[in-house]
């Protein structure tokens, strides 16, 4: 089983995921697929399956009213990818702290 934030990137790897993902937390309320599905130059049922991806992943949550299934975003998953990040980010200010600190005593 994949952890939480490999689904996250490999959900986001893909560019029309992004760009679909986006096109969510920019309406910042849920649309039906028919709606995002027009968007795209892709077919319904190729973006029903990024949505699934990204569902998966947990950026974004499918409801179903009557026969029409609408999707919202999800953002707070990228808070795992964020936390991640922050200790590289870390880790590489330390370095080039350190690295500045052993050349100023050259």
């Amino acid at each position: 089983m994949q952890d939480k934030i490999t689904k996250i990137l490999k959900a986001i790897a893909d560019p029309t995921r992004r760009e679909i993902f986006h096109a969510l937390v920019l309406a910042a309320t849920a649309l039906p697929i028919t709606h995002i599905s027009s968007q795209f130059d892709i077919s319904r049922q190729g973006v029903t399956k990024h949505l699934k991806t990204l569902e998966d992943a947990g950026l974004v949550q499918t409801n179903i009213k009557g026969r029409e299934r609408f999707c919202i975003a999800d953002t707070k998953p990228l808070k795992e990818i964020n936390k991640w990040l922050k200790f590289y980010e870390q880790f590489w200010d330390d370095t080039l702290n350190n690295l500045g600190s052993y050349l100023d005593q050259k």
